[in-house]
């Protein structure tokens, strides 16, 4: 026992570490303790630097993708001008020398901008799409589907896009509308409701999208249902999944050709106003 009024001692056995026998206590010195912390934070801190820039280098490397961006309708009237707004983007990834290429229009029809390279088939420059406009003779009436793609110089199609091109001539008067709505002839387009119209090219697009997909009976599906609302377009490319020459083009792998069928959806085209229906008839007309 410590004496009343003495110092208090302090036993460094029990703060300062020794070598001692097996039963003695051991303390780690504070200075090693540190040094593994310091050692553990340089490693974290290495693995920063090395790993993260590679992380960002393969995310930096993946390509991007190139879009094309279109109205899926354009409307426009015969005798006039009608804006054809294409976009293409991101600039970065577009390939030097590319252009777009426009398929499908009538043969009637010209571009303020770019060239023919075929009957129906335009080359636009990139530089001129903010001045694009379809030039409209008097006289024309209904409905193109118009593919855009953009191509490279090698002829490599490095996007894709379509429009629907609606020609239609203008009410006189106020009941115009309602006398423009009779039952479809050959070559004129029958007038669809703005909401009939949206909901028939929202099915058209969906048929093109199973279509390039190689998915035919699910296109035929879409293309069915938007030919029922009245859109020509979509009768034309329902038949073109029978047409044995267009399936050839497409180059379609265990799809069997029906004459019959394409020329009954040609038939019903032609009767919805599209051009180009009387065409395919008189060459399936020939097998």
């Amino acid at each position: 026992m410590q004496p009343f009024g003495s110092k208090p001692r302090f036993d460094k056995s029990a703060a300062t570490p020794h070598a001692g026998g097996a039963g003695e206590g051991r303390t780690r010195p504070p200075g090693r303790l540190l040094s593994c912390i310091g050692t553990a934070l340089a490693l974290c801190t290495f693995a920063a630097i090395v790993c993260e820039p590679q992380g960002q280098r393969a995310q930096a490397q993946q390509p991007q993708r190139v879009v094309i961006r279109v109205a899926p309708m354009t409307q426009a009237e015969p005798a006039s001008n009608s804006r054809l707004a294409i976009q293409v983007g991101p600039r970065e990834a577009i390939a030097a020398n590319s252009f777009i290429r426009i398929r499908g229009l009538p043969p009637t029809v010209a571009l303020t901008e770019g060239h023919v390279i075929a009957p129906g088939v335009w080359a636009v420059p990139l530089t001129a799409l903010p001045n694009l406009t379809i030039i409209l003779p008097t006289g024309l009436q209904g409905q193109s589907d118009i593919a855009i793609s953009l191509v490279s110089v090698d002829g490599t199609i490095l996007a894709d896009a379509r429009t629907v091109l609606v020609v239609v001539a203008a009410p006189a008067g106020p009941g115009a509308r309602e006398a423009q709505s009779p039952p479809a002839v050959a070559g004129v387009v029958r007038m669809l409701a703005p909401a009939e119209l949206e909901r028939a090219l929202g099915l058209h697009a969906k048929g093109q999208e199973q279509l390039e997909r190689g998915n035919i009976y699910a296109a035929r599906r879409f293309f069915e249902r938007a030919a029922g609302i009245g859109l020509a377009q979509s009768a034309v490319a329902l038949a073109d999944t029978y047409d044995p020459d267009e399936l050839a083009k497409r180059r379609v792998v265990g799809i069997e050709p029906d004459v019959e069928a394409a020329k009954k959806w040609y038939e019903k085209a032609r009767e919805l106003g599209a051009a180009e229906a009387s065409d395919r008839l008189r060459r399936l007309g020939s097998q």
